[in-house]
């Protein structure tokens, strides 16, 4: 078998597993196999070959390394809105504990309630759900 069928294979392979795994860094991997056969139909020799795949796949990882460091953080679960749908919608807070919490109900079950910010407004009335920690409800002024 020639290089570059080797290559073929190699990063067909890789394709598979990224495939089963959902790992985009093996693309990036795949892409400087894919590389390394085209350097092998192109006559380079074995060691071009080589160190043009481990450029162009270590470069491609990289890249995308710092591509994703350049964005917004992710939001933590239990604040995220497309994790819990819950957030962001409004409970109405009767009344407070003595232990900052508050039993509001909320989808027709009873929840504890807690202030987001520590020194906030105790006082009855409409709050909004910015996040959930376990069974608690972390709520807001609305």
């Amino acid at each position: 078998m020639s290089n570059a069928g080797i290559w073929w294979i190699l990063a067909g392979m890789v394709i598979a597993l990224e495939l089963v795994t959902g790992t985009f860094y093996l693309l990036m991997l795949a892409s400087g196999l894919i590389a390394g056969a085209l350097a092998a139909t192109a006559g380079f020799p074995p060691v071009g070959q080589l160190l043009l795949s481990a450029a162009i796949g270590g470069g491609a990882v990289a890249a995308w390394h710092w591509h994703r460091r350049q964005g917004p953080a992710p939001i933590a679960a239990q604040a995220n809105p497309d994790v819990h749908l819950d957030i962001g919608e409004v409970v109405r807070v009767a009344q407070w504990n003595a232990d900052s919490t508050a039993t509001v109900y909320f989808r027709g079950a009873q929840w504890t309630a807690v202030a987001a910010e520590p020194g906030e407004s105790q006082l009855p009335g409409n709050f909004r759900i910015k996040e959930m920690l376990g069974n608690r409800l972390v709520v807001e002024k609305e």
